[in-house]
């Protein structure tokens, strides 16, 4: 399934300025939550049907928003 991976990374990128090196560490960051599932994003997978796949990379997309809004206050 791959709407589910491009929702998390739009959700990732959302009230960013979008430069190259902006979608590269929000890249980084979506794939890290996406793929170790910390601070219950694995428990999103327990929904039923579409819900789980598709909640567990929005709720990766939004650590990875938060993060990279931090970040780019610093950049």
């Amino acid at each position: 399934i791959v709407i589910d991976e491009v929702i998390g990374m739009w959700i990732t990128m959302l009230f960013v300025p979008l430069t190259w090196l902006t979608i590269l560490i929000g890249f980084i960051l979506f794939r890290f939550f996406d793929i170790l599932k910390p601070l219950g994003i694995k428990k999103m997978e327990n929904f039923n049907g579409g819900l789980g796949v598709m909640a567990d990379d929005m709720l990766a997309g939004i650590y990875s928003n938060i993060l990279l809004l931090i970040i780019v206050r610093f950049l």
